[in-house]
């Protein structure tokens, strides 16, 4: 009787434990899947507290895809993009004909603009014992920047800022060091305002700087500035936020000074004829309740994505964060996109073979 029950127990316990092995090789297997796709990509800086926040809150939706960003700035963006060692770039300076030539020359095929929100770049500062927030006309930046405004308490400087009790300290600049889609932005607007500076330093992701001292990423310059006494850099205004800086207002082009905030930045973007090809320039908007340096940010998306798994989760990525994801972006003091440019996007993503 014992033989009898121990052979039946044996005959119950192999199939169990076959079936046992059998659902642990499956969930190992559908685990081993789930982290098998992995997108990268890498770029600007200026979107990154809201790429982290979209990327993160994207995988938890779909658990299958892991989308890894480094935040290494724009010039390094276009370039590991052009290399072909990331699945997209992230800008935000438009990539200039010549370099979409370049892309095109290496890859047989194109590359395509996608702009995600819309930042502000500030003037941020340290100055202890003023009344703020300062005023910034166009020409007292500009000759900042030129190093040819050197004293806080310059006739420029004190002219709009009679009562903050700017003091006769010498100006300490602060810059990007490494190729910047924010830098984009800050010279893009100085080649605009100033012949000086379009002439002598003109605009780019990276210039030869007249004067000052460069900082990694938003958060170097973020950092030269915090930690330096009568310091001026320009930042992306989430930076300016959590590193609870003071930042100026700047005059627009119709002559008002505004702050940087969702509305103003929204502002510049409103009425902008947006081009098929969706690299436009916002910066010194001509509408009176614009803040002066605003900029799309855009995602670098190839034309062609070879592998289909990987084309499958980029479009359907990019399609969340063109609907569900504006909705992530005035938490972060990142403007949303208007809606006719997201319609005409969500078009555009067909290009995508």
């Amino acid at each position: 009787m014992n033989e009898w029950v121990r052979s039946l127990a044996a005959r119950i316990v192999r199939p169990s434990i076959l079936l046992l092995s059998g659902a642990v090789i499956l969930a190992v297997a559908a685990r081993v899947s789930i982290a098998a796709l992995r997108i990268t990509g890498a770029g600007a800086t200026f979107p990154y507290p809201i790429y982290s926040k979209w990327f993160d809150e994207y995988h938890k939706l779909h658990p299958e895809i892991e989308v890894n960003y480094q935040s290494i700035g724009s010039g390094g963006g276009i370039r590991q993009v052009t290399d072909g060692t990331v699945d997209f770039g992230a800008t935000d300076g438009p990539m200039t004909d010549e370099q979409l030539k370049a892309y095109k020359d290496k890859h047989g095929f194109g590359i395509l603009h996608f702009p995600t929100v819309i930042g502000a770049v500030v003037p941020a500062y340290n100055l202890t014992g003023i009344k703020g927030p300062l005023k910034f006309t166009p020409e007292a930046l500009a000759g900042i920047f030129l190093g040819k405004i050197t004293k806080w308490n310059d006739p420029e400087l004190v002219k709009d800022n009679s009562g903050a009790g700017l003091p006769d300290t010498t100006i300490v600049v602060a810059h990007r060091a490494d190729g910047s889609g924010t830098t984009y932005v800050w010279t893009d607007y100085l080649s605009k305002v100033s012949d000086d500076w379009a002439k002598n330093v003109g605009k780019g992701t990276a210039v030869k700087w007249p004067v000052g001292l460069g900082g990694k990423g938003n958060e170097g310059v973020a950092a030269i500035i915090k930690n330096t006494p009568n310091a001026i850099g320009y930042v992306e205004l989430i930076y300016a936020l959590k590193s609870d800086m003071p930042f100026g207002e700047v005059r627009n082009n119709a002559g008002k000074f505004i702050k940087a905030d969702l509305a103003s930045a929204s502002a510049a973007a409103a009425g902008v004829a947006m081009p098929d090809d969706f690299r436009v320039s916002i910066t010194n908007s001509a509408a009176p309740a614009a803040y002066p340096i605003s900029s799309f940010t855009w995602l670098l998306i190839p034309q062609k994505i070879s592998d289909p798994a990987k084309k499958t989760a980029i479009t359907g990525l990019l399609k969340w964060v063109l609907t569900t994801g504006q909705s992530m972006t005035s938490k972060l003091s990142y403007a949303p996109l208007p809606k006719v440019v997201v319609i005409k996007e969500l078009k555009a993503i067909s290009l995508i073979q």
